[in-house]
């Protein structure tokens, strides 16, 4: 990927660790060790992430069928196969899409792999600061038109005392009507034995402590927008593609997923 930035490889990171759960090959040993630990301590983590990813892709789906072709992917993590722009451009092959990441080590990997396609953009900013964000996505996206807003497994990465709501604001704001929101967040319902341990993990572990937040909690950050059918539910259950993607018992997956729509 070329001369790699200046980073600390001796702590895991967030990005890099989701990015061992999906099977993918950017990561480091800090990020594998710490993968494995939190994977023996629940099972089932890595099916999680492939649940999640699987949301992703029926969201943009969902997006570009009501004529979305801009996007902006915050916490987009490290490319894998399903990013936004591929699923997007299934459906019309000039949709634009802005990655945005503060792991430098996501972003440089991000512009490898898109190289000089002129119709994405990977940027290092932090959501958290929405005002250098949206200035950085307007070298692509035009603002005044609808976009999809993607805060996909991102949220939970944002503390209370960083106030997510006001962050989501942020950007619902600075949004054209007709635009959307696509989440998912970790959930604690029905997880407390689980969650407390995994987020002492991610606090011990890297610089970005998680806050699992409940189902009332994540509803609440869709403030201002109509959050389309069939509200916030566990990721398998928004819109699976056929019944048999529906898990028998859907809480296990841990995350919570929504859309909203701006009118």
């Amino acid at each position: 990927m070329g001369e790699r930035p200046d980073i600390d490889l001796t702590r895991p990171s967030a990005a890099r660790v989701y990015d061992y759960y999906l099977g993918g090959a950017h990561n480091f040993a800090v990020d594998r060790e710490m993968a494995r630990q939190a994977i023996g301590m629940w099972p089932e983590l890595p099916l999680i992430m492939q649940a999640n990813r699987a949301f992703l892709r029926r969201a943009v789906e969902h997006c570009s069928a009501r004529g979305v072709r801009q996007f902006l992917d915050l916490g987009s993590g490290i490319p894998t196969a399903g990013n936004v722009h591929e699923v997007a451009r299934a459906v019309d092959p000039g949709a634009r899409v802005a990655y945005v990441d503060n792991d430098p080590i996501a972003v440089t990997y991000s512009k490898s792999i898109l190289g000089d396609d002129p119709q994405t953009i990977a940027v290092q900013e932090d959501l958290r600061h929405p005002d250098a964000v949206l200035a950085a996505a307007r070298d692509l996206l035009d603002l005044s038109q609808p976009v999809a807003v993607m805060m996909v497994a991102v949220l939970h990465f944002v503390t209370d005392e960083d106030g997510p709501a006001d962050v989501v604001a942020a950007y619902r704001d600075a949004m054209a009507p007709g635009s959307h929101l696509v989440v998912s967040h970790a959930t604690r319902d029905g997880q407390d034995d689980q969650a407390d341990s995994h987020q002492d993990l991610y606090r011990q572990r890297t610089a970005t402590p998680m806050t699992m937040r409940s189902h009332d909690q994540v509803r609440a950050l869709l403030a201002g927008f109509d959050v389309v059918e069939p509200g916030v539910v566990h990721l398998p259950l928004w819109r699976p593609t056929s019944p048999e993607d529906v898990d028998e018992h859907p809480e296990r997956f841990a995350g919570l997923a929504a859309v909203g729509r701006k009118p």
